[in-house]
């Protein structure tokens, strides 16, 4: 039988070295900014995700405006306050610690969002499973974040935003789900373990933990892993 064929060793430890060592990067970002060529060749990346039905319901919004960036951490300024008064005692301390966002560092932001209604792919596996447009969505920021590590480039995910607050000041229509808010840049350095790891946030769950064969594993507590 013949097989496909496949990466040679080299471009293999390049895959996995990209997905180990993947970074929601926050701080230490340069002023210099991405090069157009660069930034069309991440996009593509982006642009050649998995889609359910070949949708491809990824829309991308480069933002490289300061007042609009401005406007943009003013909105996370005010979900982070809410969200550092849900905390309490030690862990409002460790949260206030935190860095959590690069969006006025980072010398361009992207924002890319989901058309979860758009006819292209004719609905191919969205009757049953509609959400399956944004799951589409989120692999194009996956496949984005792997090739801007692979071209030493930072990427960091801001979620602590308001999304109808994010909708108007980026004039998002109602129908058009806004999915990643990402920064974008050189940076200095990749840290060797995740921010919130090394803040004492949380650590990551071993595999073994979260693997299991042929059905769920009810021994899984909705509270964390064993």
């Amino acid at each position: 039988m013949t097989r496909a064929e496949d990466f040679d060793e080299n471009e293999r430890r390049a895959v996995y070295r990209a997905i180990r060592e993947r970074r929601d990067v926050r701080r230490g970002f340069l002023p210099e900014p991405i090069p157009d060529e660069l930034l069309h060749r991440l996009l593509e990346a982006a642009h050649n995700a998995p889609s359910v039905g070949l949708m491809q319901p990824w829309r991308f919004i480069v933002v490289r405006d300061l007042a609009v960036r401005r406007k943009v951490h003013e909105i996370f300024l005010k979900a982070n306050e809410q969200a550092l008064a849900s905390y309490e005692g030690e862990q409002q301390q460790n949260y206030a610690g935190i860095k959590l966002e690069g969006i006025l560092e980072a010398p361009q932001n992207l924002c890319i969002v989901c058309d979860s209604q758009s006819s292209q792919g004719h609905q191919l596996g969205r009757r049953t499973m509609p959400e399956t447009a944004i799951y589409s969505a989120v692999c194009a920021v996956q496949n984005l974040w792997l090739a801007a590590r692979a071209e030493g480039v930072g990427v960091g995910w801001v979620s602590i935003l308001e999304p109808g607050l994010l909708r108007s000041t980026l004039r998002i229509p109602d129908q058009i789900t806004p999915v990643a808010y990402l920064c974008l840049g050189y940076v200095n350095a990749f840290s060797k373990e995740p921010d919130l790891e090394r803040a004492g946030w949380e650590k990551r769950t071993p595999l073994k933990s979260v693997l299991s064969l042929d059905q769920y594993d009810s021994d899984w507590s909705e509270g964390g892993l064993a």
